[in-house]
This record gives structure tokens, C-alpha cells and sequence, in this order.
């Protein structure tokens, strides 16, 4: 078998791999999405979808993972190709730690609807939306990075990092506000701030994998 056919197919079995790392990154991106969403609308049944797809998600890192070690014993590879593999292997790991974040939130809302906190609690829903979004769009960006190996993309990802810890700073506050105010909220308010910690952490893991297109 010629060298350029060994390339060849290690180029196809790295691109189907690359693949279903987006594929991956975009049901977590949903997931935290849902799950915030079902927060905002004390959906039970948007939760248990959020809890559902955490199988799924697992199930693909279980499998790209395995997929990964046949490639490196087939292929061996060194160097560039070495160093992406090891990025593609960290960057599940990443999604998959993502996944149990968004878990994490739709747990907490089923508990919350179980408990008969109300929907019409005084709580800052909407601050926590205004985080998640701006930890799903790093989270876009650096799968948009891994995916075209793109370190100043990356680089922008690393830089804007601090946005969302400032997000999480100024609901501290105002949770801490809230529970001065009226203690009958404390209980919801430490849920709350859970859940703004969960999403703070997908920022988090977004960094990671921009760290990890920088290092291929």
C-alpha cells in the first residue's frame, strides 16, 4: 500500500472524526440552551429532554474515543497529527463535561418544580439567559475554531473569557440582594447561583478547547 493511500485514508478517518466532534458540540450547545430554557419556563418535560440527551452525549464521547485509540494503533501518528488527536480526545472530554453541566441545571429545575417553587418567584431568570448565551456563543466559537483550526479564533475565545466571570460576579450580588430582602427566597437563590455556576463552567470548558486549537 503506497505512502500517499496511508495518507489519504488518515486524512478521511480524521476528517469523519472531526465531524462528529461538531455533531457532539452541537447537541451540548442545545443542551445548555434547553436547559436554561426550561429553567425560564419551569418546563418539567424540556428538563427530563435536557437529562435524556446527556446519554446520548456520553455514548458519542465513548465512541469517538475508541475511534481515536484504532487510529492511533493503525496509524501511528507523530508530530501535527499526533498533537490533533490528543486535541480531538481532550475536546470530548471537554463536551462531555459540558453535557453535565446542562444535566446539572435541568435536575435543578425539576427539583425546583417538585418542591412548588413558583414561576412567578422574584428570581433573575434573565440574568442567567444573558450568561448563557454569552457561554454558548464562546462555545460556538471555539468549536468553530477546532473546526478550522483557526488559532485567532481561539485566541478571541481566550481574551473574552472574563465577560462571563463578570456575569457571574454582578448575580452574586444581586442574590445575595435578593436573600437580605427576603429570606424566603435563600433556597431558590442557592439554586440559582448553582446554576450560574454550571453555566460559568461551560465558559470554562469553551476556553479549554480554544487552549486545545492553539496547542495543535
Amino acid at each position: 500500500m503506497s505512502d500517499k493511500h496511508l495518507s489519504t485514508q488518515f486524512d478521511a478517518d480524521l476528517a469523519g472524526i472531526s465531524n462528529r466532534v461538531i455533531e457532539m458540540g452541537g447537541m451540548v450547545e442545545s443542551q445548555v440552551a434547553q436547559a436554561v430554557y426550561a429553567l425560564a419556563n419551569f418546563s418539567g418535560e424540556t428538563a427530563t429532554f435536557v437529562l435524556a440527551q446527556e446519554e446520548r452525549v456520553n455514548q458519542m464521547e465513548v465512541e469517538i474515543d475508541r475511534d481515536l485509540s484504532a487510529i492511533i494503533a493503525r496509524r501511528q501518528p507523530t508530530a501535527r497529527d499526533l498533537r490533533l488527536l490528543i486535541a480531538v480526545s481532550k475536546t470530548i472530554a471537554n463536551l462531555e463535561r459540558v453535557g453535565d453541566e446542562a444535566a446539572r441545571i435541568a435536575r435543578t429545575v425539576q427539583r425546583l418544580i417538585n418542591t412548588g417553587v413558583s414561576s412567578r418567584l422574584r428570581l433573575p431568570v434573565a440574568d442567567l439567559g444573558f450568561e448563557c448565551d454569552l457561554a454558548v456563543a464562546q462555545l460556538r466559537k471555539a468549536l468553530d475554531a477546532f473546526a478550522r483550526l483557526d488559532t485567532a479564533m481561539a485566541l478571541t475565545v481566550l481574551k473574552t473569557d472574563d465577560q462571563i466571570d463578570r456575569e457571574f460576579d454582578g448575580l452574586l450580588r444581586k442574590l445575595i440582594t435578593y436573600m437580605m430582602e427576603d429570606p424566603r427566597t435563600i433556597s431558590s437563590c442557592l439554586d440559582m447561583l448553582f446554576i450560574s455556576k454550571a453555566i460559568e463552567r461551560v465558559g470554562d470548558h469553551a476556553m479549554n478547547i480554544a487552549e486545545h486549537v492553539v496547542f495543535v
